[in-house]
């Protein structure tokens, strides 16, 4: 019921981009100290699924079409910065945490505020790490971020066996057989929920 009042406040909002992400229980944090202590429950697969379905359902209902597997929006109102990340482009990050990519170089900020904030008045970098993507790590993340958006992966990305595994998948109900066709691997709705 929280979940479902949550989308009708967003959608009666009348935004043009809405965000629906699974919460993920990250290393480090306090909520990840507190489940290992027993104190709260971690995310239950099964519940989540049920909520997204009834994010894409109701988003879907309110006239949002979903774009990538987390977002949807009203048309032209798709976040062009996070297109960069699933279609592999450039970008730069600021702020605590941000990661920023150039011709295959990844790099990324530290992340607490007050560790970055430091880091600017003492004119050091606030960089933390960064790494250099190979042609086949580029490669594999082509795939499996492209995978995400709604118009799918062009199926030339993928070698031999990728695209003879792709008739598996389409029987499994994880992609679409008319995309397909077309040369493009689109998600099912059953596919973006294990996306």
């Amino acid at each position: 019921e929280d979940c479902l009042a949550s989308l009708d406040a967003a959608t009666a909002a009348q935004p043009d981009h809405i965000s629906a992400y699974s919460l993920i229980v990250e290393d480090g944090t306090r909520l990840a100290r507190s489940v290992a202590r027993g104190e709260l429950a971690a995310p239950d697969d099964d519940v989540l699924a049920d909520r997204y379905a009834m994010a894409d359902g109701t988003l879907s209902a309110a006239s949002f079409s979903w774009y990538e597997v987390s977002n949807w929006a009203r048309p032209g109102g798709e976040c062009r910065h996070n297109l960069a990340y699933w279609r592999g482009d450039d970008w730069w990050g600021i702020g605590p945490g941000a990661h920023s990519h150039i011709a295959g170089l990844r790099w990324w900020n530290v992340k607490h505020p007050t560790a970055y904030a430091a880091r600017l008045a003492d004119g050091v970098s606030p960089g933390y790490a960064r790494e250099h993507l190979d042609v086949e790590t580029r490669r594999v993340e082509t795939v499996m971020l492209r995978l995400r958006l709604a118009d799918g992966l062009d199926v030339r990305e993928l070698g031999a066996a990728g695209r003879e595994a792709l008739a598996v998948e389409v029987d499994a109900g994880l992609l679409d057989a008319d995309a397909l066709q077309d040369g493009r691997a689109r998600l099912t709705p059953r596919g973006r929920l294990l996306a």
